[in-house]
């Protein structure tokens, strides 16, 4: 499954937080992540604080635990998402049960 994490941190917590996180290497990011998550692809709007991320997992439980790291600097939100082979999967069904 894909997961769309987005974040806001909360006010004041910028500059500690990308302090943070611009020191940690790729080796320990991924083991914070653990191995039952890989990262897709992650983007960050520092002027205002925001980001979005997409990881895959088999485990809902895997991506919570890694966003509960995170949860002391900002707000975070999950959603299971689709890409666009699965959303058209998706309508072409729906359609057919009309």
């Amino acid at each position: 499954m894909k997961f769309m994490v987005t974040w806001q941190l909360y006010e004041g917590k910028l500059h500690d937080t990308l302090a943070l996180f611009s020191q940690m290497t790729p080796e320990q990011e991924a083991e914070s992540m653990g191995e039952d998550i890989k990262i897709e692809g992650r983007w960050h709007n520092l002027v205002s604080g925001e980001g979005v991320a997409i990881v895959e997992s088999d485990s809902a439980e895997a991506v919570s635990a890694y966003c509960l790291q995170w949860n002391k600097y900002m707000d975070l939100q999950i959603a299971v998402v689709v890409d666009d082979e699965q959303c058209r999967a998706l309508g072409r069904k729906m359609a057919a049960e009309d």
